[in-house]
Parts: structure tokens; C-alpha cells; sequence
């Protein structure tokens, strides 16, 4: 007789410090060679995840998800390309961002079911892509990325040590309200670091917990796509990890809420 050895509560914290060290190591990689490579690395995760998202909900024929991705990759790399940090609200108005919709428009047309998801969560990816754009290949960037870590790893650890009452159970049932909050500490601890750094003002570190939530909806925000059509990862692609967007889901939602205050900030101080 056989027993099935019990689940351990960590059993999935090796997955998880693989798949950082791994992100980690490509934006690093990137960052160091700057453009055109790293915005061609941005296009190309940003095409992957739009095929991967019109892939679950349309899984066939595959002409359609791939060239879906074709265009997001496209779109996101001619948009980007020259785009101007200093004045974020006036390229995010040029006529060049309207490519960003065009695999909106066209997956509108050939998704045949739940087109209105695909254009919202494909709108988020969308703006996600210029979102890391915006913030360049430089220590913004860097720091960034280490408030999403920082804010999942304290999720993560504390969420697992202290329990409690679940944050969102019918759609994510291991997180709780005590990794949430642990989240927005170290996304906050992070943020004061990198304002003692001078890179944010302090104004600005206060809302590295408003950027950790949005990262922490993202993942939550797939998992419940991916729990409306009964599949456990986007893809296949990344063995034994699942797809590029389930180990990009959180960046993406913080990163297109990223984009959203930089474009407030800069009507803000247009307007003072």
C-alpha cells in the first residue's frame, strides 16, 4: 500500500525563487544592454502574453492567437521605439501609440466569445508594455522590479506563516489578508530605500504600496481568467512554470497602473 505524502505549504516556493532569479537574470541582462534589446525583449513578453490571454479564451484555430501576438509584439516596438521619458503624457498622445490598439481591434473581431474581456485584460497588457517603456532600462526599472518582488515575497512568506482570513477565496485561495498587508510593507519599505537613494522623491515611495496592490490584483485578476475557462496555466510554455503570462500577471498590473500615475503626475505638475 502506497500513501500519498501531504502537500507541504511551502511545496511551491522553489517554483517561485526560480522563476524570479530567472526574471530577474533576463531584465537584468537586458537592462545592462539597453536598446534596442530591451525593447525588443518588452515587445516580444508583451506579444507572448497577448497570444497566451487570446488563447485561453479562443484556443483555436491558431492562426488567431499567433497572429494576435504578432501584432501586440509589432505594436508595442514601433510605439516605444524613440519614446521620449521626459514627456510621457505627450508620447502616450502621439499618433504612433494608436498601434497599441490595433491587436485590440482585431482580436475584437476574430475572438468570438467574451470579446469584452479580452479588450479589457488585453487593454491592461497593452498599457503594461508601455508602462515598462516609460520606465526605461535604467534604475527605475530595477527598482520596480524589486517592489513586486519584495511585495511577493513578504506576501508569501508572512501569508504562509501567520494565515488568516483569505484576501479573495473563491478566486485565490491560498492568499490572505495578512500576506496582502506584509505585500504592501516591503513594497513600501522598498520604496522609502529607493527614495533615500534619490530615486523617487518620498512622495513618490508612499505609493509603492498602491504599485505592490496592483501587482497583487493582476495575479488575481488571472487567476480568475484562467478559473473561468477551467485551465491551470496560460501555456506550456515554460516548463513546469506554466506560461509567460502567469509569471508576468502582477508586473503587468503594476506596471499598467505604473503608467496610469505617470501620466496623472504629469497633467499634475502641467497644471501647478
Amino acid at each position: 500500500m502506497t500513501h500519498e505524502k501531504p502537500s507541504s505549504k511551502w511545496s511551491d516556493l522553489a517554483p517561485r525563487v526560480l522563476s524570479a532569479i530567472a526574471m530577474a537574470a533576463i531584465a537584468i541582462g537586458a537592462i545592462a544592454l539597453g536598446d534596442p534589446v530591451f525593447l525588443t525583449l518588452i515587445a516580444v513578453v508583451i506579444g507572448l502574453c497577448i497570444a497566451e490571454f487570446a488563447r485561453l479564451l479562443q484556443p483555436a484555430p491558431v492562426w488567431v492567437f499567433v497572429l494576435l501576438g504578432a501584432l501586440a509584439a509589432m505594436a508595442v516596438f514601433v510605439a516605444s521605439f524613440g519614446f521620449d521619458a521626459s514627456d510621457p503624457e505627450g508620447q502616450l498622445l502621439s499618433l504612433k501609440t494608436l498601434l497599441l490598439f490595433l491587436p485590440l481591434i482585431v482580436g475584437g473581431v476574430l475572438i468570438k466569445t467574451r470579446r469584452l474581456l479580452f479588450l479589457g485584460y488585453g487593454g491592461v497588457i497593452m498599457l503594461a508594455g508601455m508602462g515598462f517603456i516609460a520606465m526605461g532600462p535604467g534604475e527605475v526599472l530595477i527598482w520596480f522590479l524589486l517592489i513586486i518582488i519584495m511585495s511577493d515575497v513578504a506576501g508569501y512568506f508572512v501569508g504562509r506563516t501567520v494565515g488568516g482570513p483569505k484576501f479573495w477565496p473563491q478566486i485565490s485561495p491560498k492568499k490572505t489578508w495578512s500576506g496582502t498587508v506584509a505585500g504592501w510593507v516591503g513594497a513600501l519599505l522598498i520604496g522609502l530605500a529607493g527614495a533615500g537613494f534619490g530615486v523617487f522623491t518620498p512622495t513618490e515611495a508612499m505609493f509603492a504600496p498602491l504599485i505592490a496592490f496592483a501587482g497583487q490584483m493582476g495575479d488575481i485578476a488571472e487567476s480568475a481568467i484562467k478559473r473561468k475557462m477551467n485551465v491551470k496555466d496560460s501555456s506550456n510554455l515554460i516548463p513546469g512554470h506554466g506560461g509567460v503570462l502567469d509569471r508576468f500577471d502582477a508586473m503587468i498590473g503594476a506596471a499598467a497602473v505604473l503608467l496610469v500615475l505617470i501620466g496623472v503626475s504629469s497633467l499634475v505638475v502641467q497644471a501647478g
